[in-house]
């Protein structure tokens, strides 16, 4: 019992049963997901920049 477990965890792992690993390919942004990510990062500092206006106010 114990040699054909082993043997069954063998044959189990074989690099022979796996599928070969491929590397995703990054596509390229769009011009609309760069100007909205600009834009979300004007209105980010924008507010960072009110939020420190107010804190200091204080």
């Amino acid at each position: 019992m114990r040699f054909l477990s082993s043997l069954l965890l063998i044959l189990c792992a074989s690099p022979a049963v796996a599928s070969q690993f491929d590397r995703p390919i990054p596509q390229p942004q769009s011009a609309t997901a760069e100007l909205w990510f600009g834009l979300a990062s004007v209105v980010l500092i924008a507010a960072l920049g009110l939020v420190h206006h107010l804190v200091m106010r204080k």
